[in-house]
């Protein structure tokens, strides 16, 4: 049937109108709230005072935030991909001096935990490989309740006020008009808007620095993003910050091979995850804290309470308090990794909440987004979420209610029932929130210390190595020359000269943005309607730390190569003694090896005995490996070496910065490739040892490889 024409709105027959769909575009118009009151200020959150925390009574905070945690169904909104593991956390030591949490509070005590690891932007169905920040997200099931430790890969945030966070995700998403494009930022709307909110440029170093491209969750850091408050039993407050440090260190893929896994195998790092754990490498974190006391929260060129700055490790180093280990695998993704519910708000006594405004609008949204994405107030009873302390209060019914509770009463203060369930007294580990002195007006603010956007986004960029600022500017050129529109990119460059001129420089090369135009003040667009713009101005502040090495991945190695996935590119006719040289000490290292042949079923090795292939030159790719071995044994280089798909497995592996151990026949197939005659051979291992071999891959890579961007793979 042929589609009806469409009555144009305002026509002169209304009561057909009322058919059609409701359309508003607001061209011209004033933003109002759906009651249709005017909004005055779109950007910030209603404080008690301008470094105090968020008040109940904001009802347009609430109304925006309600209806957009409510916009998708089922799946989350953000981090809706992911991948998650049972574990535990041990405790290194006794930490009563500054908090009074029972689980950080005895030397080996171990507490059962669930880890879930997500990307932010694309639905369900991404993939792993995205250009993006991970969720890392854990809940610790403690003697005292639940606590939950909401964070992400990266220790800063986009904003700095939860009122901006539907803004954010709105421009991050597909465009509304396509739905294009999906997991990815390289598009129109998402850098509209950061052009015009200079408090994300930090964010964005991080977005577009290898951190956004993580080799997998276990190579990964995690952060708390906020400041929290750590409370020990005399009531002594002290802001903290948390950090997950990855044992086996941190690193990451190029952006070729990212975008090659998501063809091969877009479940690569949920895969990962899951074979390391059956095949008991255990994923290893250790847990830090970086302590302020209250004396010292102003101390710093900073604000504490910002969400868009971190702390640098030399201004306070980081206390390593417990180790986390992910030893089991969900028995049912969907009832254990999807059903998972977390929440910053999920305390235990002994920690606590600082004003930080983003963190303070997350207190309100994750309640809020459960009741629609797990059916209503109960999800607290599904078994994943439920806590192994015992729960006693006063809530009845509601949608999916499993508790049957007995008795009569069902109210508190009572008689009928006792008087219970009683409320505890703190010595009884009833929970106590800090008592902070807050005084101020209501007002809809941002504090002049919020106020400095560039700062760190500088000390980040010149932190990193040059390899990884190049990666950088790859990335930006890559994100930027994806957007349509002229204006934003220029703008974007022109922002980017408040981080550093030579960036701007040379990301404008590869847009052929000639000359760089800085955007007009006021840069910062977060002000509301009646705000003098010049109160909202970026201010100039220079770090203190002019160079964190904690913020370049190359400054955290890990230990030794559990975990790593090795390719060993053999045939029918392979040596049997260099092979299985190879493999053992690979597998005494926790790695591992997998055969990959230029046929599927087994081969033959040089003894006549079977071999069972993992995979065939048609069903993977190097990009899927950290390192490939060529064993010699001259029937098989005498196949390999007539097979384009293994001579580009070879020179795949060598543009990718990686290790290659050639033993034996197979230099006939290294004098094939394309990197054996317009390369060196750094990094290449002819007939070495296992032992150095294994040595090598623990670099994880050579980045010093300089003519490995020209092999044409």
């Amino acid at each position: 049937m042929a589609e009806k024409e469409k009555t144009p709105k305002n026509s002169e027959n209304p009561k057909i109108d009322d058919l059609y769909m409701n359309t508003e575009d607001g061209s011209g118009e004033a933003m109002t709230t759906n009651q249709g009151l005017k909004i005055n200020d779109d950007q910030n959150s209603l404080l008690a005072g301008e470094r105090g925390p968020t008040l109940l009574e904001d009802f347009h905070f609430r109304e925006k935030m309600t209806h957009f945690d409510h916009e998708r169904i089922p799946e989350r909104i953000v981090h809706a991909r992911g991948a998650g593991a049972h574990g535990y956390f041990e405790s290194y030591g006794d930490l009563s001096e500054f908090t009074k949490a029972g689980f950080l509070g005895e030397k080996g005590k171990r507490t059962p935990v669930f880890t879930r690891f997500s990307t932010v932007a694309g639905f369900k169905g991404s993939s792993d490989l995205a250009r993006d920040v991970r969720g890392f997200a854990v809940k610790f099931y403690t003697e005292e309740g639940n606590y939950d430790l909401v964070g992400n890969n990266m220790p800063v945030f986009f904003i700095q006020d939860a009122m901006k966070f539907p803004d954010l995700i709105h421009a991050v998403k597909p465009e509304q008009h396509n739905e294009i494009p999906q997991a990815a930022s390289a598009h129109d709307t998402f850098w509209d808007f950061i052009s015009l909110m200079p408090e994300s440029m930090h964010m964005i170093m991080w977005v577009m620095s290898d951190r956004a491209l993580p080799r997998s969750y276990s190579m990964m850091e995690g952060f708390g993003v906020h400041t929290f408050r750590f409370v020990n039993k005399k009531g002594e407050s002290f802001f903290v910050k948390f950090h997950w440090k990855p044992v086996a260190g941190t690193y990451s893929l190029t952006w070729d091979e990212a975008q090659k896994i998501s063809g091969q195998d877009p479940d690569f790092h949920r895969r990962d995850l899951w074979n390391a754990i059956e095949n008991g490498n255990y994923p290893e974190w250790e847990l830090g804290v970086q302590i302020v006391a209250d004396k010292d929260e102003h101390k710093f060129d900073f604000d504490l309470l910002d969400p868009t700055k971190l702390i640098p490790e030399e201004l306070v180093p980081v206390k390593l308090i417990g180790k986390m280990v992910l030893d089991r695998n969900p028995t049912n993704f969907f009832a254990e990794t999807e059903q998972i519910a977390f929440h910053p708000g999920h305390l235990v006594p002994g920690i606590d909440f600082s004003n930080d405004p983003l963190l303070q609008g997350r207190l309100f949204s994750y309640t809020d987004t459960q009741l629609s994405r797990l059916g209503g107030p109960n999800f607290n009873e599904i078994p994943i979420n439920r806590p192994i302390a015992p729960v006693h209060n006063n809530q009845r019914g509601g949608l999916m209610r499993q508790t049957i509770n007995t008795g009569q009463t069902s109210y508190h203060p009572n008689n009928i029932g006792g008087g219970c369930p009683f409320q505890a007294k703190m010595s009884e580990g009833g929970f106590v929130s800090h008592q902070e002195k807050i005084e101020g007006h209501k007002i809809r603010a941002r504090s002049t210390s919020f106020m400095d956007h560039f700062s760190q986004a500088k000390l980040f960029f010149e932190s990193q190595s040059k390899v990884e600022q190049d990666h950088m500017i790859e990335a930006l050129r890559f994100e930027l020359g994806k957007v349509k529109s002229e204006d934003i990119r220029e703008r974007m460059v022109g922002m980017l000269t408040y981080v550093s001129e030579e960036l701007a420089k040379h990301v404008a090369e590869g847009l052929g943005i000639n000359p760089i135009t800085k955007p007009e003040e006021p840069l910062n667009h977060s002000f509301p309607a009646d705000a003098d713009p010049k109160d909202y101005e970026p201010k100039e502040v220079k770090s203190s730390v002019q160079k964190s090495e904690k913020l370049s991945l190359m400054a955290s190695n890990g230990k030794g190569i559990k975990g790593r996935m090795i390719a060993i590119l053999a045939t029918d006719g392979v040596d049997a003694e260099s092979l299985e040289h190879y493999k053992k000490a690979l597998k005494n290292e926790g790695a591992e090896a997998k055969i990959i042949s230029s046929h599927s079923g087994s081969i033959s090795d040089s003894n006549g005995g079977a071999i069972k292939v993992d995979h065939s030159l048609l069903t993977t790719a190097s990009v899927l490996f950290d390192a490939v071995f060529v064993p010699g044994g001259s029937k098989s280089i005498e196949i390999l070496h007539k097979n384009p798909d293994a001579i580009r497995f070879v020179d795949e592996a060598y543009k990718h910065y990686k290790f290659i151990a050639i033993n034996g026949d197979a230099m006939r197939l290294w004098d094939m490739t394309y990197a054996s005659k317009n390369a060196s051979p750094k990094g290449v291992l002819f007939d070495q040892d296992a032992a150095a071999f294994v040595e090598a891959i623990g670099q994880h890579r050579i980045w010093d490889r300089e003519d490995a961007a020209r092999i044409p793979v």
